[in-house]
């Protein structure tokens, strides 16, 4: 009679490991197929736990092989029922949905970051304050094509959404249009503390009979910026006369403002810090408003 081979001496250990790490890259790897799935993947990874230090956790834990192995389910949690009254006041918009970022580490899923990427972060960090907002997801390039518009009216698209959205919520307050500059690297990046950030540059139309009141708004946002990252706005860029808009729906509400963060070659990485530090001044000039 044949004996039997022995397993290895840490077979079961070594088959655990495999599984283990098998789970854990999946879970942080998840199928990625829009632009929010991208912004909750990215903002999810600073909170997931740290692949190598659980498998050296997992390497001390005291008798792993005799252990056997038991489903632990945890006690339910008590499931609350919250009523939201509270009605959107922040809606965040981009008037050029297919303005890009540089593709950076994440071109494998297919899915190349755009100035939507932008919206879901500061969407997040709004409403962790407790402030209701929307973001707009219809197609510019759809309303282009069914007016047979060309692109120089995408600003006539995106007014058919503020008006639609501002009828639907009355209670809307602050209308962010999200754009990208057309700059190289070296002139849409700056370094803070040893954090690489995409520039901003806001601008504002003189073509808007009120625009003083949108200018001051805007230069508001800019200050703080300028206390809190200095030099990482560059600016507020006033345009009118031949060849611009010169309005940028601004004339919709005083509290309109357009702001371009970064430029083609920034990286994810990059305007997430910017769209952070956006967030966090936006809030602290609203938070004395509202």
């Amino acid at each position: 009679m044949k004996k039997k081979k022995k397993r290895p001496k840490y077979f079961l250990l070594i088959l655990t490991l495999l599984i283990y790490i098998t789970y854990q890259y999946l879970s942080l790897n998840p199928i990625i197929n829009s632009q929010k799935d991208l912004v909750n993947f990215i903002l999810s990874k600073e909170k997931t736990t740290n692949l190598f230090k659980d498998i050296k956790t997992l390497f001390k834990t005291k008798n792993i092989l005799s252990s056997p192995y038991k489903k632990t389910t945890s006690k339910k949690e008590e499931i609350k029922t919250i009523s939201i009254t509270k009605e959107p006041i922040i809606y965040i918009y981009n008037t050029h949905q297919t303005e890009e970022y540089q593709p950076s580490s994440f071109v494998e899923y297919s899915i190349t970051p755009t100035v939507q990427m932008n919206d879901y972060i500061l969407e997040e960090q709004f409403e962790k304050e407790g402030l209701e907002t929307l973001v707009e997801e219809q197609s510019i390039k759809e309303v282009l094509n069914n007016n047979n518009w060309n692109y120089a009216r995408s600003y006539d698209a995106s007014r058919i959404f503020l008006e639609e959205k501002k009828k639907m919520y009355p209670s809307l307050t602050y209308f962010i249009d999200v754009h990208r500059d057309s700059l190289t690297k070296e002139k849409t990046t700056i370094t803070i503390n040893n954090k690489d950030y995409a520039k901003i540059l806001f601008i504002v139309g003189l073509e808007n009979p009120n625009y003083h009141q949108n200018l001051a708004f805007t230069e508001s946002i800019n200050n703080k910026l300028n206390e809190k990252y200095p030099n990482l706005s560059k600016g507020i860029y006033k345009k009118e006369g031949p060849g611009v808009n010169g309005v940028y729906n601004q004339d919709f509400s005083p509290k309109t403002i357009l702001v371009e963060m970064g430029g083609p070659e920034n990286s994810i990485e990059e305007v997430l810090n910017t769209s952070l530090a956006f967030s966090e001044c936006f809030l602290e000039v609203i938070n004395n408003e509202i």
